[in-house]
């Protein structure tokens, strides 16, 4: 294996925790930048998670991986990487008043990961993971966002009705891609 240590690139607790079960079994170390890097607006997640990644590794001089997330609802077909801007702007029961005549209350999230190495080496991945919305908000908090009415596809709780750490496999798929690829480097 050619690095055992890579920086992930992310403040998020949920992205690291998620990132941290897959490259434990693989024994490659995570590691946390002591500085903030730029997040840019863009049409794709890939778009953010490849300028972040580029620009921290060649900073950095070592492996980087940057992951970002955008949320579809297929019906509007958006928000898109601005999810986190207007989840802020639009709360859980404006989104299901906008939504509610509506047939498909399906949606996924696009999750782009890009691993950098500082001397050119790039690899991306996109997975989707599908959604589907409820009718009704479960938990009135504005601190939750739209988590009171977001369920996996497979799931009929909202995400607040049950602890991150059951559905961190969910998120994972990329990272588990990048520990294989560098196990086999």
């Amino acid at each position: 294996m050619k690095y055992k240590n890579v920086y992930l690139i992310t403040k998020n607790p949920g992205k690291h925790r998620s990132a941290e079960r897959v490259f434990d079994k693989y024994k490659i170390e995570l590691m946390m930048p002591q500085k903030d890097y730029i997040e840019i607006q863009a049409s794709t997640s890939i778009e953010i998670a490849r300028y972040t990644a580029l620009h921290a590794t060649k900073d950095l001089q070592a492996p980087v991986i940057r992951e970002d997330h955008s949320l579809y609802i297929n019906c509007l077909g958006l928000p898109g990487p601005y999810t986190s801007f207007i989840e802020k702007k639009l709360s859980a029961e404006k989104l299901l008043k906008i939504m509610s005549a509506e047939k498909d209350r399906t949606g996924y999230f696009e999750i782009a990961t890009v691993y950098a190495e500082p001397l050119g080496l790039v690899k991306e991945f996109v997975c989707r993971v599908p959604i589907h919305i409820k009718e009704k908000e479960i938990v009135k908090d504005p601190r939750n966002g739209w988590n009171g009415i977001l369920c996996l596809a497979n799931e009929e709780r909202a995400f607040t009705e049950y602890p991150e750490e059951e559905r961190l496999d969910v998120w994972n798929k990329n990272f588990m891609n990048i520990a294989k690829f560098l196990s086999k480097s």
